[in-house]
């Protein structure tokens, strides 16, 4: 039995009224406009909208009562009147709003397809934008859709590593701005959240220059942890040739064998393996002096059977980004356990800036700038494109002899 629909307007109380209470019939209640109420004979109550369209009569549930107000179903109800009027079926409309959230990119989503068509060929380090998404960003919003995440989840996500991880809160930041950017353009998502949100006002994070270089004393007792404590062979090379080359860890990390040519006396960093490479499309060249060869030559057979001069653990894989992160950390417990000497914390990277601060005694500032990989300032890298192999063998045999005096035990 059915109970035709009544014409008068819904109200709040009516609805609380009827809410559940059970009845004889099915009845219908209108409200206005299209909009009405389906009430079952066991009390359920479904808002629905009435309309026409291509000549037809047709009706749309709009969700029930109290999981949707009044107040909610009228204003969903004249959204869609109104894309009605520009000629769309209202029940077309919320099919595919539907399917936009079924089949919304997740962040993680998101994130791997601007990871494999955008940051991992135009980005050094995408190894560790990738670890940083993977360890702070997935396991709290990964798994949310996209769009759907607000400027309040990210910042709550962001100041919580702004205070500890600077360094991991900003990366996140600058990474995730461009991947939002990026879907946007490719109509993945309309809006980006963190649109106009910057590390310096919005996280009170301010880049500073590094400043830790290892002073004389250091160096000697770095040098002397590493030769004397149980750290594995290919680990003490590893910072070895780091401090004697001042180059970017990664070169070294992802540098092949075939890369070193004994006979010209030069290291081929291709211009995948550094920093610069991807802007100039050109290698760096480095010398490989009589006093690093063995070093070099030692590492090689470390890793037999890999092509890679250092290798992951038991692998034929070049070392990963994490590998040497715990190397200084090693060394400064050493330097506590054995020698009762507290070292300020350090990192490999400042092994690099300590191989400038000692190239600038020992040459020419624009040869100590080639040797780390740095470009020359101005024209001067427009006109200039000697190599300067020479001179910096020359500066390099000057700072292994200076290392050699730093860590020669005086008699």
């Amino acid at each position: 039995m059915y109970t035709p629909g009544v014409r008068m307007a819904l109200s709040d109380t009516w609805l609380k009224a009827n809410n559940g209470k059970e009845r004889v019939a099915l009845e219908e209640r209108s409200d206005r406009e299209g909009l009405g109420v389906r009430v079952t004979p066991k009390g359920k109550i479904t808002f629905q909208l009435r309309y026409r369209f291509d000549g037809k009569p047709k009706r749309l549930d709009l969700g029930s009562y109290p999981l949707i107000s009044l107040k909610d179903a009228r204003s969903e109800a004249q959204r869609l009147r109104a894309r009605h009027e520009q000629g769309h079926d209202p029940q077309i409309v919320r099919f595919l709003e539907k399917q936009a959230i079924i089949k919304a990119d997740s962040i993680e989503s998101l994130f791997r397809q601007w990871y494999e068509a955008y940051c991992k060929k135009n980005k050094k380090g995408h190894h560790d934008i990738l670890r940083s998404f993977e360890l702070h960003v997935f396991p709290v919003i990964g798994k949310l859709p996209a769009e759907q995440v607000t400027l309040h989840e990210w910042l709550n996500l962001l100041e919580k590593h702004a205070t500890l991880r600077p360094g991991i809160a900003e990366r996140i930041l600058i990474n995730a701005k461009q991947m939002l950017k990026w879907a946007m353009r490719r109509k993945l998502i309309a809006t980006s959240a963190l649109a106009g949100i910057n590390a310096k006002e919005d996280l009170q994070i301010k880049k500073l220059p590094g400043a830790r270089t290892l002073s004389a004393d250091e160096i000697a007792r770095v040098w002397r942890a590493v030769e004397r404590s149980r750290m594995a062979a290919k680990n003490r090379l590893f910072l070895k040739l780091c401090l004697i080359y001042g180059c970017r860890n990664g070169e070294l990390r992802q540098a092949e064998k075939s890369h070193f040519d004994f006979e010209r006396g030069v290291w081929t960093v291709p211009p995948a393996n550094h920093k610069l490479g991807h802007a100039t499309g050109k290698p760096l060249l480095r010398p490989i002096t009589p006093e690093i060869a063995p070093l070099i030559k030692e590492a090689m057979a470390l890793s037999d059977g890999s092509h890679y001069l250092f290798t992951n653990t038991g692998s034929d894989k070049p070392m990963g980004t994490s590998a040497p992160l715990a190397l200084p950390y090693n060394v400064m417990q050493w330097l506590r356990r054995h020698e009762r000497f507290e070292m300020d914390h350090w990192s490999v990277h400042d092994l690099r800036r300590t191989a400038r601060t000692n190239f600038s005694t020992l040459t020419a500032p624009h040869i100590a700038e080639i040797m780390l990989g740095h470009r020359l300032p101005g024209a001067w890298q427009v006109y200039d494109h000697h190599d300067y192999l020479q001179e910096q063998a020359a500066a390099y045999t000057a700072w292994f002899n200076k290392l050699k005096t730093l860590t020669t035990p005086s008699l």
